[in-house]
């Protein structure tokens, strides 16, 4: 598992956690100090959802496959 894509994986899917945790440090902070732009709230949530379906789908590639 020392090919370059699997390692390029690995950076990318570091990177999205990240900003996926970070997201979530941003919604609570907005959500903090009224008034609450809720446009802004949904377009974050959305965002960070997004990025979870971008991390699962890197994560697939990342395991190997299994035949039954």
């Amino acid at each position: 598992m020392d090919d370059p894509v699997f390692e390029e994986i690995r950076r990318k899917l570091a990177e999205l956690r990240i900003e996926h945790r970070d997201l979530d440090d941003v919604i609570a902070r907005v959500l903090e100090h009224p008034p609450v732009d809720m446009l802004q709230v949904q377009r974050l949530k959305k965002r960070k959802l997004a990025l979870k379906d971008q991390i699962a789908r890197l994560e697939s590639h990342l395991l190997p496959d299994i035949i039954a």
